[in-house]
């Protein structure tokens, strides 16, 4: 069947598997598939969660809130296989309804509160505990604004650009185009805002960036879908100098590796429950 031949039904049915990377667990239907409850680990703060893009902005998040002396920012971090199905299990469902990773658990009040969406955990973490949000409103409403460009704009080049060019069973030049199309235009408006900013929300590092950062500056530095030559990411060197700067933080790096489960092995920590973790091997934790 070619590209063009495709003719939609006038009532769409789910008759059989979308094909590519990710088919055994794409359904159109919520829900738990399977009952297991999640674990829970000493801290108020739990995390269950993958380094994905979306796991690695609360990961950066916490890291970051211990790195200033948060020290109620401890958290256990549990690790989400979603290729396994592990999101739809009863547990996890309780926590977040839509199955996405990540998803927390704050158990540091009478009733536990559960927080969903990347962005929404990275905004309650930052008024719970007063940090990396400007207080002024001019700055607050500049970090959101960002904050929720990102939310709104990310689903283009995961869903979109990433999936078309990189997990799809076959590849179609109009989806692959258009999504690329979109993702440089995002590109061009995050290298036009740092042209003049040394952050996204202006001179303060803030919850924006650790929103932006595991997608856009996985983009530029090569980390997202082999695509940097395709994107010819060169054209945006204000995102790669504002990238390079966060990615070293030592609070970046840890956050980054925390449920991580490719890559290096050195990169890893599957699970993080103490800051100890960071000092022991993968290999031995699992062990």
């Amino acid at each position: 069947m070619t590209e063009n031949a495709y003719v939609p039904p006038k009532v769409w049915t789910w008759t059989k598997p979308s094909g590519g990377t990710f088919a055994s667990i794409n359904r159109p239907i919520a829900g738990p598939t399977h009952d297991k409850d999640l674990p829970v680990g000493q801290h108020p703060l739990q995390l269950y969660s993958l380094a994905t893009p979306n796991g690695q902005k609360v990961t950066i998040m916490l890291e970051e809130l211990l790195a200033a002396g948060f020290s109620d920012a401890e958290y256990d971090a549990w690790l989400i296989r979603i290729n396994d199905g592990d999101q739809f299990s009863s547990g996890f469902v309780q926590v977040n309804p839509n199955s996405k990773i990540p998803a927390l658990m704050d158990r540091s009040g009478p009733q536990p509160i559960r927080v969903f969406e990347s962005g929404s955990i990275l905004l309650y973490l930052a008024e719970k505990f007063g940090a990396f949000l400007p207080q002024d409103v001019a700055g607050r409403t500049e970090c959101l604004n960002w904050l929720f460009w990102q939310m709104g704009s990310a689903p283009y080049v995961g869903g979109g650009f990433g999936h078309f060019f990189a997990y799809a069973p076959t590849k179609m030049e109009y989806p692959i185009d258009r999504f690329a199309m979109e993702t440089k235009r995002q590109l061009d408006v995050l290298n036009r805002r740092l042209a003049d900013n040394r952050y996204l929300a202006g001179d303060l590092y803030t919850i924006a960036d650790m929103a932006v950062l595991p997608w856009y500056g996985g983009l530029v530095k090569g980390f997202s879908y082999n695509a940097a030559e395709f994107l010819s990411v060169h054209e945006y060197p204000h995102v790669i100098r504002w990238a390079d700067e966060l990615l070293a933080r030592p609070a970046v790096i840890r956050g980054r590796k925390v449920n991580r489960t490719f890559g290096e092995l050195s990169d890893q920590l599957h699970e993080r429950h103490d800051a100890s973790d960071f000092d022991t091997k993968t290999q031995d934790k699992l062990g």
